[in-house]
């Protein structure tokens, strides 16, 4: 089961937190150097599902289509990374 979750995580559970906290870090520290802020982002991302509804369902669909045709690229893509990274 440990050999599972480290596969997953890409390593040991703990040294993987520890790589996530220290680069959380920072990247936090770089957008903070751009004046990002989490609630400047969350807001922002508030106010363009605000602006995908007010233009009607009709983009909402095609936003869904954009995601969808964008998946069919970068999904494949991905699990190759995945498949090919795990077999060191």
């Amino acid at each position: 089961m440990s050999q599972r979750i480290e596969r997953i995580l890409g390593g040991p559970p703990l040294a993987t937190l520890a790589k996530l906290a220290f680069l959380s870090l920072v990247v936090g520290a770089i957008m903070a150097g751009f004046g990002l802020t989490p609630r400047g982002i969350v807001d922002s991302l508030v106010d363009a599902t605000r602006v995908v509804f007010g233009m009607g369902f009709e983009r909402v669909r095609d936003f869904g289509g954009y995601a969808l045709t964008g998946a069919l690229i970068v999904v494949p893509l991905w699990i190759a990374a995945r498949l090919l990274g795990s077999r060191r």
